[in-house]
């Protein structure tokens, strides 16, 4: 992934993120092929989810599980249906600690 895309894809993931949660508090990071989504928390920013690309505008996701490792999530789409998905299935993890 090129920078320019990359850059795209994770403001345009993070807009996407906090229009379906209804807060802000939400961060996403480019990682490699990965586009980190992070619920800030203080002090530091937790890491809940990622998005890898598989393809093009074709991205799979994983949550971070309790032990640290990460477990994939079901299906493959573009970025805007993952988007939705990870809200789907992980909404309670995605809010911040004051909600």
């Amino acid at each position: 992934m090129a920078a320019l895309p990359t850059k795209h894809y994770v403001s345009e993931l993070q807009r996407q993120l906090r229009a379906l949660l209804g807060h802000d508090q939400i961060v996403t990071q480019a990682y490699g092929r990965h586009l980190l989504i992070k619920r800030l928390d203080d002090p530091d920013p937790i890491v809940v989810a990622r998005l890898t690309e598989l393809g093009r505008n074709l991205y799979g996701a994983a949550f971070r599980s309790h032990s640290g490792r990460w477990e994939p999530l079901p299906g493959s789409g573009p970025l805007d249906e993952m988007a939705q998905l990870v809200v789907t299935l992980l909404a309670p993890y995605l809010q911040p600690d004051n909600y």
